[in-house]
């Protein structure tokens, strides 16, 4: 775990966007890039990169008065770092159970296959997994239509690990923050907040878990596309 550096005497306001230096404001990832001590960036490398990218996310499509409401977080991602796949998998099933009930319909049938294809990959993780399968079973039940389509449409596709690690993973997490942020629901903001506090919090259970008995270094196949 990093040693998480104390915070500066005036702590820039979290807003949108990246920012060269503090004086500039900050995000989310740059400030917990300061706490890791490392280089300002919003890319750093304290977190694990999906986890990174959905906070990035989140961040930028907060309104500026719910925004402070992630702040209280930032240290909590500073060392969550590691290379399980089951922790892509997870991030990405629940970013697409969120969205997909709730997404606007233009949306939906992409955000069903990605959730399909997450579902596929927790299937080659083995068993534990059952409040993923529980999320999957919730947010199809909720879009049979987009699900009927998406069942159809990735049939027979396939992708490897690595392709869903460095490019499914991140399009079902970027397309999920963006149609929650869309969705005609009361309060789009909170949805984003507490999908943001529910990975941070199964990450960090996940990499505890696994970190006595790392996954095998081995490409796997799933089914599926995004």
């Amino acid at each position: 775990m990093s040693r998480v550096a104390p915070l500066p005497d005036i702590v820039p306001v979290l807003s949108a966007g990246r920012h060269r230096n503090p004086r500039k404001g900050a995000c989310f990832m740059e400030m917990a890039s300061f706490l890791a001590g490392e280089r300002w960036s919003d890319h750093p490398k304290c977190t694990h990169p999906l986890l990174a990218s959905l906070a990035r996310m989140v961040n930028d499509c907060l309104s500026d008065a719910d925004r402070p409401r992630i702040a209280g977080r930032i240290p909590d991602v500073v060392g969550l770092t590691g290379d399980a796949f089951e922790v892509d998998v997870a991030i990405a099933t629940r970013a697409a159970a969120a969205a997909l009930p709730i997404a606007p319909a233009a949306r939906q049938n992409v955000m069903a296959v990605g959730l399909l294809t997450a579902e596929r990959a927790l299937a080659g993780l083995g068993d534990g997994h059952e409040d993923l399968y529980a999320l999957c079973r919730a947010a199809f039940a909720a879009a049979p239509e987009a699900h009927a389509w998406a069942q159809r449409y990735a049939r027979d596709a396939r992708t490897s690990e690595r392709t869903f690690r460095r490019q499914t993973a991140p399009h079902i997490v970027s397309y999920a923050v963006e149609g929650i942020a869309a969705a005609c629901v009361d309060d789009p903001g909170s949805r984003l907040v507490a999908l943001l506090e529910e990975c941070i919090d199964d990450t960090a259970a996940r990499l505890a878990r696994l970190s006595s008995a790392p996954l095998p270094q081995r490409e796997r196949v799933v089914t599926g596309t995004a």
